[in-house]
């Protein structure tokens, strides 16, 4: 196993899908360790045709601009051989290893981590196909497992070399349908990952090979759909069996593809638990805009607006990824590493589209050949860099709530640092912490199987004047007469919001602009239910917004 940057404190579970947690909490990841990137694998055919970057008005390396605002890692795709037999490329950033080493060597000229993304392909792997090179097509499966050998271990080797020696290493890319079909193919009725285990082993042992004692790369596995639980437990739970040795799980998320932000939260905590690992989002983007830079159609558009959740403008983005953010620095245990930016810098510029006409052909794909993603990136159609990029560099605020996840006691009815109130002495048994929550290893629960009135609260005193945001995490069966969240005596009228019905997803609820101004507020979850009415609360955080 490779060394770790810093070591968190969560649990590995053999057998419950959350290990309990012990303990409040921790602080987010000291500056630095926090991976705030970018895919900038488009951004050399995007300056060969003419994109151009821009901060404030001025002119500049699209690298440096982005370092210069907080971005402090790139990851960068490797395809084997993105041509073909007459030499004409494949398009959609020719990523070749001249291309990937002449970009990382850019990044570590700015400071940058890079995070290379073997995608064992000629060109683009993704779950719903994982051709092998051109060159390996023929080989026998023992063949195949050698020629992964040699193949990562020269690509590192030329790396560093090059003095681009990469920090973190995807060894496949959207991997949970295998890689290099059919030999290390998994799903749609496989289950035998024999062959993929041993195939990825073999290019982490090319990459081990590769390394004096001294050096170090962080082994990252990848797979799609970040808010599908059961895909990464049982993807995960096969590739723990073949003893496949890696450090971090990388996750892509879109919030318009890949299930809600509540359900990429707890997949986020209960992956990292289960398996004792970091957890990384290597892919992700959102729009600013619902306009179209090349006119030839996008990705992103009203459907994946209103399912996304957030408006299609800057303040949208911007708010996406503070949100985004959050979740991945509150995973336990310090085990959230980052979020990767995809393809911040793919401008629309005449002829820098997904592919070439040789690109078609290769992957049989009828699609018509353009930008489909030049309103998610963090420039704008003219290469002006978007505000979007001040969360790079934004500190989380300090939670000023005691025991907020529910972690300090285990299974309790009188959790450490709330207090609890019920319109009678039947109703203070609605009230208990339990297993398993959204973040960490339990919650607060209000249930009983018959009415019930009651409420858990804290007061936070020692408080500075000003303006605070009070946030949790909830789950509800609905049907309540009345289910909130609320802040009361901190010197203006009770604020409060309701607690939305939503039995499965986890779903955050906050209130904002709360004008404190006598140093103290109460703030707590009340509940007014019919019998077998329950409601769950998680992370509940309270911080300063002025």
């Amino acid at each position: 196993m490779k060394r770790k940057w810093w070591t968190g404190t969560a649990l590995a579970c053999a057998v419950a899908l959350v290990a309990p947690m012990l303990g409040p909490v921790p602080e987010a990841q000291a500056a630095g360790d926090f991976l705030m990137g970018g895919d900038v694998s488009m951004l050399q055919e995007i300056e060969e045709r003419g994109g151009e970057f821009y901060d404030n008005g001025v002119e500049g390396d699209a690298l440096e601009i982005l370092g210069e605002h907080g971005m402090n890692a790139v990851r960068l795709r490797l395809w084997v051989d993105p041509y073909d037999s007459s030499g004409n490329p494949y398009g959609g950033g020719t990523n070749d290893l001249a291309t990937t080493i002449a970009l990382a060597q850019r990044a570590k000229a700015e400071g940058m981590d890079v995070l290379l993304n073997f995608h064992f392909s000629d060109f683009w792997a993704d779950p719903g196909k994982q051709n092998k090179p051109k060159a390996w097509q023929s080989l026998t499966y023992s063949q195949l497992r050698t020629a992964v050998y040699n193949y990562t271990s020269s690509v590192i080797s030329q790396m560093k070399t090059a003095g681009a020696l990469p920090d973190l290493v995807q060894v496949g890319n959207e991997a949970s349908s295998g890689i290099l079909w059919n030999d290390g193919k998994v799903g749609g009725g496989i289950d035998d990952f024999t062959q993929l285990g041993e195939l990825l082993t073999s290019a982490i042992n090319g990459i081990n090979a590769a390394l004096s004692p001294s050096e170090d790369i962080e082994i990252v596995l990848h797979l799609d759909h970040g808010g599908d639980n059961n895909l990464y437990t049982w993807w995960f739970d096969k590739i723990e069996a073949e003893n496949v040795d890696y450090d971090i799980i990388g996750l892509t998320y879109y919030p318009f593809w890949h299930g809600t932000m509540g359900e990429l939260a707890y997949n986020l905590n209960a992956i990292s638990a289960r398996y004792n690992k970091d957890v990384m989002i290597v892919e992700t983007a959102y729009g600013f805009t619902l306009a179209d830079g090349d006119g030839l159609g996008n990705s992103f558009y009203t459907a994946e607006e209103s399912i996304g959740g957030y408006p299609a403008t800057v303040a949208g983005q911007t708010a996406y990824l503070h949100d985004l953010k959050e979740i991945v620095e509150d995973v336990p245990g310090g085990h959230g590493r980052g979020i990767f930016w995809w393809e911040p810098t793919w401008l629309p510029v005449t002829g820098a589209h997904w592919g070439s006409e040789a690109g078609k052909l290769y992957n049989n794909d009828t699609g018509l050949l353009s930008n489909p993603w030049d309103n998610q990136t963090l420039f704008d159609f003219s290469g002006n860099l978007l505000s979007t990029v001040s969360v790079f560099t934004e500190q989380a605020p300090v939670n000023l709530v005691a025991n907020p996840s529910f972690e300090a006691d285990g299974w309790t009815t009188t959790p450490s640092s709330w207090s609890r109130w019920a319109v009678d002495t039947a109703s203070y048994d609605a009230i208990k912490v339990e297993d398993v929550g959204v973040n960490g290893g339990y919650k607060l629960t209000h249930w009983l199987d018959t009415a019930y009135e009651a409420s858990t609260y804290q007061t936070v005193s020692g408080l500075a004047n000003g303006t605070y945001t009070l946030s949790a995490w909830v789950l509800s069966s609905g049907g309540q007469n009345t289910a909130q969240l609320y802040a009361k005596n901190y010197g203006g009228t009770e604020r409060n919001v309701a607690v939305p019905t939503s039995p499965s997803e986890w779903v955050k609820i906050e209130i904002t602009d709360i004008p404190v101004t006598n140093g103290q507020i109460e703030i707590g979850v009340y509940s007014d239910a019919n019998a077998n009415n329950w409601m769950n609360l998680d992370l509940v955080k309270l911080y300063r917004t002025d």
